[in-house]
């Protein structure tokens, strides 16, 4: 019986053969021999160092998993910031938030003003369409509605939230906090010589805490606000000198 064998090199290695068969070009490049990757473990949540920023980068769930963690249990710096991270998710989730300016019809408004939170202050624009003035004042409230989310602002049709409601009042803006009316403002002239995001802010503030920033509840936070107000009106208002002082240079 005839047998026939056939034996196979190690990979990458050639014989003498080979090596002067692809000097004379009868045979292709001897490939280069296969050498695996170095091995690297992969970076995983059990590798990285559990500090400050390990904790902050955990959801809310996260945290309250982590409550029987043994590492936690022997470092109590950290168990300490793990339930104050806790708390201050907590608190933000309760504050509610808007964002924008939603329109509301008649029927909408006992359920969207009247019956809104107790916590909930409602800033609420009369106006028509084609009123300039109207306009403008949108424009302010679209803006302080992204600052602020915590507060709600709506807008609607005067003659549907009061029927026969004088155009030459308009626009009027209302401030409703617990069901009842807050503010009474009637015409631009209610907000300074300019109309502006600013000078808006300024008078809804001056004596309740309308503006919320949908952060936090606290008489702190409220401060911080007011002074954030203040300082942003007053850098408007150098700004429009400045504005109007080069103006007039370049006269």
């Amino acid at each position: 019986m005839d047998y026939h064998y056939v034996y196979k090199d190690v990979d990458g290695a050639s014989t003498q053969w080979d090596d002067i068969q692809r000097k004379l070009g009868n045979l292709p490049p001897k490939p280069p021999p296969f050498k695996p990757p170095p091995f690297t473990p992969s970076e995983g949540q059990d590798s990285k160092p559990k500090d400050k920023s390990w904790i902050d980068d955990k959801t809310e769930d996260q945290l309250e998993d982590l409550e029987d963690d043994p590492d936690l249990d022997d470092d109590r710096f950290l168990e300490e910031y793990r339930k104050k991270r806790l708390a201050e998710m907590r608190e933000v989730a309760k504050v509610r938030r808007y964002g924008s300016v939603v329109p509301i019809s008649g029927s909408d408004f006992v359920r969207e003003v009247s019956q809104a939170p107790e916590d909930v202050w409602v800033v609420v624009i009369l106006y028509k369409d084609g009123y300039p003035e109207c306009g403008l004042l949108l424009q302010c409230l679209e803006d302080l509605a992204t600052k602020y989310p915590g507060t709600k602002f709506v807008k609607i049709v005067s003659t549907d939230c009061i029927p026969n409601y004088p155009d030459r009042n308009l626009p009027t803006l209302l401030v409703y906090n617990n069901g009842a009316v807050k503010g009474n403002y009637v015409g631009l002239h209610s907000f300074g010589r300019r109309c502006t995001p600013e000078g808006v802010a300024l008078v809804l503030c001056q004596s309740n805490p309308v503006l919320v920033d949908g952060q936090s509840g606290s008489e702190q936070s409220r401060k911080a606000i007011l002074d954030g107000v203040r300082q942003r009106l007053i850098e408007k208002v150098v700004r429009d000198h400045e504005d109007d002082d080069a103006g007039s240079s370049s006269d």
